[in-house]
């Protein structure tokens, strides 16, 4: 007889383990701010290297780091998905003190 498996569910009485909303939204999150509606996505790593817009450095395969797009572009949503653009972390966080 094989062996049995381990069950996935959770043990009675056992402490709950808080949601990992990042994990749950693929990585998405809303933000507001004086450049308008934005929607910002992590992403652990990727298979090309982008240039960011904010310093206008290389960001190489395999880095962390954030894309963002306009909820409120014109044209509407799906034209801000168009314009998406894939930023350092850092630089995403420090924007607003850019422009």
């Amino acid at each position: 007889m094989p062996p049995k498996r381990p069950s996935k569910r959770r043990p009675y009485g056992a402490e709950h383990r808080p949601l990992d909303i990042d994990r749950a939204t693929g990585g998405r999150r809303s933000e507001s701010a004086a450049d308008g509606e934005w929607v910002v996505q992590a992403i652990r790593s990727s298979d090309k290297p982008y240039i960011c817009p904010a310093c206008r450095q290389t960001i190489p395969p395999s880095t962390a780091h954030v894309v963002a797009w306009q909820t409120d572009a014109i044209g509407g949503p799906d034209a801000g998905l168009d314009f998406r653009r894939h930023w350092h972390s850092s630089c995403w966080q420090r924007r607003s003190r850019l422009r």
